[in-house]
């Protein structure tokens, strides 16, 4: 794998962007771990630490109009998106001021203002509705790209096979992107796939697809971007496998006890904002003022949202059934209205 240590940094500005981009998904995630323990926030929990260098890098190059589905470990995609830390908080306080009125919690952020189509808490369900997104994108022609996020562990799933294939005959302006962490929940991929070149399954499909340091942002932005143009331009679907790590465990449930602690120490040398803030500072781009000025600037980013979630209203109970049963047509009326 490269090193983005060892890389130039051309420019500065959007170099510091992105690493801002980054620590925004790390500080936010750690605060949601306090939260967690504090039991301020319930339900599951599961954090991208790690693997913020994705998101990062492939969300850079999508335009307003394009659409992002994710799995269940998508806050930073939702942050990055476009989704407020306010929303996103309320919304795992269970809080009507979230992005899903709290109905959602962390596995089932949604936003349609930003195109943000999920959170989805099935392995591979993100899939068919990338799919769905980009089929009606192509029948209406609009030159937009989808963007679809899932782990390894998607691809043992038939959903993967199905939805790759239809959008390889269909030629939909689908970017597939295989956030490749190495473990699907417990299980290692080299005991669970026995081909684990995640780039060379979507070939076989006849799809355009290579694998990239996902510990690099840089390099992941650069692969995004060229895979990116291709779809918009009519290239057909293209597929990036991200070889990337999750420092925590899968979630705040698991024990984590199917992989060596020297393990995830050697990769957390390979952390990819410390990685990229040190290219910057070795190039003389970012100084410890800098530095310390972003931190603070994130801090108090996520220390508002914290303090809007906490001031946030919960749903009344008499409001229990709403959007759960379909109305009569004698009701609708009223149903409206009370909207």
């Amino acid at each position: 794998m490269n090193d983005v240590r060892g890389q130039d940094i051309p420019d500065a500005e959007h170099a510091r962007h992105v690493l801002r981009q980054m620590l925004r998904v790390r500080k936010l995630e750690e605060k949601c771990i306090e939260l967690y323990s504090a039991a301020k926030i319930r339900g599951f929990l599961h954090v991208y630490i790690g693997e913020e260098a994705v998101a990062a890098g492939v969300i850079e190059t999508l335009a307003p109009d394009d659409a992002v589905v994710a799995t269940y470990r998508e806050h930073g995609h939702a942050l990055l998106r476009g989704v407020s830390a306010r929303a996103i908080l309320a919304e795992m306080y269970g809080c009507l001021e979230g992005c899903c009125r709290g109905r959602g919690g962390s596995m089932h952020l949604f936003d349609a203002a930003t195109r943000f189509y999920g959170g989805n808490a099935i392995v591979a369900g993100g899939l068919p509705l990338a799919v769905g997104l980009a089929l009606a994108d192509k029948m209406a022609g609009r030159r937009r790209v989808t963007a679809c996020f899932f782990g390894e562990g998607a691809v043992a799933e038939g959903e993967f096979h199905e939805s790759l294939n239809l959008a390889a005959l269909w030629q939909l302006p689908v970017l597939f992107c295989c956030e490749n962490n190495l473990y699907a929940m417990g299980t290692a991929l080299v005991r669970s796939e026995s081909q684990t070149d995640m780039a060379l399954k979507a070939a076989g499909y006849e799809i355009p697809a290579w694998s990239v340091d996902g510990m690099d942002v840089l390099s992941v932005e650069e692969a995004a971007r060229r895979a990116v143009d291709a779809v918009r331009s009519g290239g057909g679907p293209h597929f990036l496998e991200l070889r990337t790590y999750r420092f925590r465990a899968h979630s705040m449930f698991d024990p984590e006890l199917y992989r060596e602690k020297s393990e995830v120490a050697r990769w957390m040398e390979r952390d990819p904002i410390l990685l990229l803030q040190s290219a910057i500072k070795s190039a003389g781009q970012l100084s410890e003022e800098q530095w310390a000025a972003l931190q603070a600037d994130v801090d108090a980013e996520v220390a508002a949202g914290v303090e809007f979630a906490e001031a946030g209203t919960l749903e009344p109970v008499a409001d229990l059934r709403r959007f759960v049963y379909s109305e009569r047509s004698s009701d609708a009326g009223e149903g409206r209205a009370a909207r």
